[in-house]
């Protein structure tokens, strides 16, 4: 009869154990999605364009799954623009 007891006892704790690892789990999961609502805000046109003209490359992707980055300083303007025209006609 003990050996049952200390069965059902050793069962029981870690069940309750492994129940607190799940909760816990989950728990941390909502806190992450409580953090990425917050960054879910309406659309601003202003923080696209800004984070636009501060980026230092642009990254296209072409026709049949090809993508270049192309760098968007050191230029004459509309360069990088060319060059990714002619990468997509294959010429370069």
């Amino acid at each position: 009869m003990k050996i049952i007891a200390s069965l059902l006892f050793l069962f029981s704790s870690l069940a309750a154990a492994q129940f607190q690892f799940f909760e816990q789990f989950f728990q941390g999961g909502q806190q992450a999605q409580g953090q990425q609502e917050k960054q879910n805000v309406p659309s601003d046109s202003s923080w696209y364009r800004q984070n636009w003209e501060g980026d230092v490359e642009e990254k296209v992707e072409l026709s049949d799954g090809i993508a270049v980055c192309a760098s968007k300083g050191g230029f004459k303007p509309g360069e990088a623009v060319r060059k990714i025209e002619l990468a997509r006609k294959g010429l370069i």
